[in-house]
């Protein structure tokens, strides 16, 4: 389909143009970091806030276990006590029966208690490293900010009725249906394939006031 040379980069324009269109919230690449590297942080302070959870449930259980540990010590020594005056044999049996239970759950809460330091210990950590991990996200978000601030607005994409009318009926035809993408001598911008010598040469034998197609997907080339 012939096509004078000077007007090949007006299709390559209507279909960064159409794109456009369908794509209306455009932003800048540096836009797009800072949008990035908020929500991060979101999905960050998520897991620090789970992290200090955890830890302060912990820490909840470290007091209970401390408290049952300070009760069960009570019990015993006030067996203990109980012993020293008591008579009777049966009273005495039963009071030798409760310390030792008192005894003998102390010895669990103690083991207990030294898994729950270490896994304690581990906590704080987690939580410390979310802690510097959100610091150094706040930090590149307060850089992100200033590098879009900074940046220059997008340009406002062209209307795509302004260039279809400088072409003519045949070759929109085709644009609808194939699109147009550029050539760089070796891969085409439609597919993203690199073709091979023999198809690159029939691409490059198209006559330049011709319109030529990629062999894989149809798509127009600009040369």
């Amino acid at each position: 389909m012939k096509l004078a040379p000077e007007l090949h980069s007006l299709l390559l324009e209507l279909a960064t143009a159409e794109r456009a269109v369908n794509q209306p919230d455009r932003v800048s690449p540096e836009q797009q970091e800072l949008d990035k590297l908020i929500a991060d942080r979101a999905r960050m302070a998520d897991a620090a806030s789970s992290a200090q959870l955890a830890l302060g449930d912990m820490e909840l259980e470290i007091l209970r276990i401390q408290e049952d540990e300070r009760k069960l010590k009570k019990r015993e020594l006030d067996d203990k006590r109980q012993l020293s005056a008591e008579t009777d044999p049966e009273r005495r049996k039963d009071l030798e029966h409760d310390r030792y239970a008192a005894k003998s759950r102390i010895a669990d809460l103690l083991s207990e208690l030294k898994e729950a330091h270490n896994e304690i210990s581990a906590l704080r950590n987690n939580v410390d490293v979310h802690g510097a991990r959100l610091d150094e996200l706040d930090r590149k978000i307060e850089l992100a900010k200033r590098a879009a601030e900074s940046a220059p607005t997008p340009e406002a994409p062209k209307d795509p009725a302004e260039l279809r009318v400088q072409l003519p009926a045949d070759v929109l035809s085709l644009f609808d249906d194939v699109s147009a993408a550029t050539y760089n001598g070796r891969m085409c911008g439609g597919c993203f394939l690199q073709l091979p010598p023999s198809e690159r040469a029939e691409v490059e034998a198209v006559p330049a006031d011709e319109l030529a197609t990629c062999p894989n997907c149809g798509t127009i080339l600009i040369r």
